[in-house]
Order: structure tokens, then C-alpha cells, then sequence
């Protein structure tokens, strides 16, 4: 499988992480994407035993976009340090149903995972197990029922995005866990990591790298997010 590298050198590896593609193995025993990194790294570096790949972020099974791995084990000290401390910005693209009644905002959640069920709600602030969720959003632009958000991860609790919009009451397009009563069967999650940026672990130096949405719908209800000749991508949240 041919994974995009966005960026590479002797700490860090940044890949765009294909959709419905498990991050590492799960119970579904499907070939997941750090098991296709280190057999890749293996071959092109020819290296002999096995190969070091540190895990520091995750994307959901159907969710694709920008990665970070590190290559060392001081990258991946340092890296997951500064995920901790919130100082690696992540920007995601998502499709939402309807308008949100606020053109930007903040979103402050207390989330709860049911291990068991694989799903997050969202529960008093006070719940013994809750877990604060922050995220900001901005929309982009809203056209024939949807709209086009950039959203900011302050916090990265697991299904935190597609909670946190479903219930500000536009879940995503195609999330058949959060937004089943408007989502079909079949459809693909219209979420997208879009953008990485980091100061890198070692050299200290700034890290960007962005990935683009593929052009289906409903991404190319938005040509401007899908024409990846002129990347003319919105980016920024003010």
C-alpha cells in the first residue's frame, strides 16, 4: 500500500493516514497503518530486526489526514510531551449537516467512553469518569444543507470531534455512530486531518505539513478544498 510521507528525517515521520485503515492492530486483525510504516521503513532503509516507530496521536478508523510518528525514542518522549502540554497544533476539515448558529466558537464538553459499546457521550462535569473535551471551530462556508468547518483540537479524547459537534446539533456527514438518524449506511465520515503543526523534537525547528480531502462528495461541494494543484485550502481560525 503507497502511504503519502508529508515529511521525513532520521526522528520524525508525518504520513497522510488512509481512510478505514486502523491505526494499529485491533481485534479486527485487519493490516493496520504503523505495521505498513515500519514494514516500508524496513525495506527502503534496509534495516535489519525491527524496526523502532513510536505511536504518539490517533485518527479513527474511518477518519484520514496528517500523522505524526517518531522514529526515535527521544522524538517520541518529547513528542508526546508536547501533545500533553497542547503546544502541537492539529486542524481538521469536517462536513456537517446544517448551520451552526454560531459562526465560530469554542465547544467545552465532559465526555464519557463506554469501552465496552466503543462510544463516547457526553456527561455532567461533575461524573466521577468525565473527561473535559475543548475544541474550537469556525465555519467556513454552508451550502445545500451542510457546512464546511475547520476545527482546532485543544484536547484529543478519543471520538472527541465528531461527539462535540453532534451535540452542538450538526453531526458530521457520514458518521454512522453520532449522526445515525441523518447518516445512510455506506457513507464515508466526512473528516479530515488537514494540517500538523509542530516545533520538531530534536532540531527545534518549525514543522508544517497539511493533507487534503479527497474529492468526492461532499468534499467537492467545496472545489476550493479539493483542488490540490493550487492547495487554495482555508486554514487559519481567528
Amino acid at each position: 500500500m503507497n502511504i503519502p510521507i508529508l515529511f521525513e528525517d532520521n526522528h520524525l515521520l508525518l504520513v497522510e493516514k488512509p481512510v478505514n485503515i486502523p491505526v494499529q492492530e485491533d481485534s479486527s486483525r485487519d493490516l493496520d497503518l504503523l505495521t505498513i510504516l515500519k514494514n516500508d521503513i524496513k525495506d527502503r532503509y534496509q534495516k535489519p530486526g525491527n524496526v523502532y516507530l513510536g505511536l504518539v496521536h490517533r485518527l479513527d478508523r474511518p477518519v484520514g489526514g496528517a500523522m505524526v510518528f517518531a522514529k526515535t525514542s527521544k522524538a517520541a518522549s518529547r513528542l508526546s510531551d508536547m501533545i500533553r502540554r497542547n503546544i502541537i497544533e492539529r486542524k481538521y476539515l469536517a462536513v456537517v449537516h446544517g448551520t451552526p448558529k454560531k459562526k465560530s466558537g469554542q465547544l467545552v464538553h465532559y465526555l464519557l467512553k463506554d469501552v465496552r459499546k466503543n462510544k463516547v457521550s457526553v456527561v455532567a462535569p461533575n461524573h466521577p469518569k468525565a473527561k473535559k473535551a475543548i475544541l474550537d471551530f469556525e465555519v467556513l462556508e454552508s451550502k445545500k444543507g451542510f457546512s464546511l468547518l475547520s476545527v482546532k483540537l485543544h484536547t484529543g479524547r478519543p471520538h472527541q470531534i465528531r461527539v462535540q459537534l453532534s451535540s452542538m446539533g450538526n453531526p458530521i456527514f457520514g458518521d454512522q455512530k453520532y449522526g445515525e438518524h441523518l447518516n445512510k449506511p455506506g457513507q464515508q465520515i466526512a473528516l479530515w486531518a488537514h494540517r500538523i503543526h509542530l516545533e520538531h523534537p530534536v532540531r527545534k525547528e518549525p514543522i508544517e505539513v497539511k493533507s487534503l480531502p479527497p474529492s468526492k462528495y461532499p468534499w467537492d461541494l467545496w472545489k476550493v478544498v479539493t483542488n490540490r494543484k493550487e492547495e487554495k485550502v482555508p486554514l487559519e481560525i481567528s
